[in-house]
């Protein structure tokens, strides 16, 4: 197989999955709105290994929040976010804190936290937004925290130690 069609493969696995994982937390009740648990997230540390994970955890939140409750701006603003949070959990990929890409992973939080949660106040209505803002960014922040925290670090572990997954990965 060539590179581009490796590339485009892994990135369309990865969307596919991402978008599978979010709509099974969708239907738990988890996948939208200020409390957020995205099985999804946890993928986000893929950009540490694979390239193609940028535009794959890209397009699969695409995909993932056409079923938003407020779709069009969460496939704009999510989306934006994912991508955002995506090239730098990549472009910080060296950087480690006793062998462990903290950096990194906390980059798919912050993101999301700023971005997701400012999307949150600025539905909660007029002359709310700055005091909506912080609450929503934190609760939104805490859940991407506890999903890429913890199952994230399982995924990286699993990887980081398998050389067979990372060389497929590549």
């Amino acid at each position: 197989m060539n590179s581009k069609t490796a590339y485009l493969t892994k990135a369309a696995l990865i969307a596919a999955v991402y978008a599978a994982l979010t709509f099974a937390a969708a239907a738990a009740g988890l996948a939208y709105g200020e409390v957020q648990f995205r099985f999804s997230e946890a993928l986000t540390i893929l950009p540490l290994f694979c390239p193609a994970a940028i535009p794959g955890l890209t397009v699969g939140c695409l995909v993932s929040n056409i079923t938003s409750t407020v779709n069009p701006v969460d496939m704009a603003v999510g989306t934006l976010a994912t991508l955002g949070a995506a090239l730098c959990t990549r472009a910080l990929r060296n950087v480690k804190l006793a062998k462990y890409p903290l950096l990194s992973m906390l980059m798919p939080v912050l993101f999301n936290g700023v971005f997701v949660g400012a999307e949150i106040a600025y539905f909660a209505g007029e002359n709310t937004f700055m005091k909506a803002f912080v609450p929503a960014s934190l609760s939104v922040a805490a859940g991407e925290a506890a999903v890429v925290l913890i199952l994230g670090t399982v995924l990286w572990a699993v990887i980081n130690k398998n050389q067979k997954l990372q060389d497929l990965l590549k």
